[in-house]
């Protein structure tokens, strides 16, 4: 069926220009022609309004610019972030830890693997000694032939959600639950834990003032851009997941 914006239909040439930009998307031909929407409605409200770039990405922007207001963050909101947020700011933080994996693939059984991992958990809360052993046995992560073993771990060197889980604990040992993360279930053991240095607030002022205007930005652009969503004339395709591809 034919993708038709306001009365102009997309054309096959630029789906196939197109495409290429969002292979690893979940579905790259929905996504595709999402952004080619929507960069149809951009064009055309800065040919309404008479703004004109030398190429369409800069067409757009000027648009974006010219129409959407963006508030700046003030000192005071900076540093609120900044004591809302000091774990964001320290450096040198360190944790030595242990881990088993318990690897989701495409055809595991879930609710097995689940029970395995659960009983581990169990075994180990009542004699963490056999982690290494354990680990050895069980994990399908290549640290398991060290007894589990990740060295010392830093911020930024795992998944964002085992980095949290592992960060917010704040003494040495075990963590008392399965700990899921987009590679499987964990079992996880801190040995260790280095405190690092929270940086002063005017050494990290100015990149919290940039990241809180680029937050504001996306925010202003998505509800200007979900306006003229509303506003145009759309045939051929339901605008989902806009959110992640108003403006690329």
């Amino acid at each position: 069926m034919a993708v038709i914006v306001n009365d102009v239909e997309l054309t096959d040439a630029e789906m196939a220009e197109e495409l290429p930009l969002h292979a690893e998307a979940e579905n790259p031909v929905q996504r595709a022609m999402t952004a080619l929407v929507l960069r149809r409605i951009l064009l055309d409200e800065a040919a309404r309004l008479e703004i004109i770039g030398p190429d369409h990405e800069a067409t757009i922007e000027a648009l974006l610019e010219k129409e959407v207001q963006v508030p700046t963050p003030d000192d005071q909101t900076c540093r609120r972030y900044y004591e809302q947020h000091q774990d964001r700011f320290t450096v040198g933080q360190l944790l030595e830890a242990d881990h088993i994996l318990f690897q989701v693939t495409p055809h595991v059984d879930l609710v097995a693997l689940r029970s395995l991992a659960q009983d581990t958990l169990t075994t180990l809360m009542a004699d963490p000694s056999t982690f290494a052993e354990q680990a050895r046995t069980l994990s399908n992560c290549p640290s398991g032939a060290v007894g589990g073993s990740l060295g010392q771990v830093a911020r930024g060197d795992t998944a964002p959600e085992f980095e949290r889980a592992i960060f917010a604990m704040q003494a040495p040992g075990l963590l008392p639950r399965l700990l899921e993360t987009r590679y499987g279930l964990h079992i996880v053991k801190v040995n260790r834990r280095i405190e690092g240095r929270l940086q002063p607030y005017v050494a990290v002022a100015a990149s919290i003032a940039h990241a809180l205007a680029a937050a504001s930005r996306d925010t202003a652009w998505k509800q200007y851009i979900k306006l003229l969503v509303g506003r145009a004339r759309i045939e051929g395709i339901e605008m989902e997941g806009t959110d992640s591809l108003l403006v690329q």
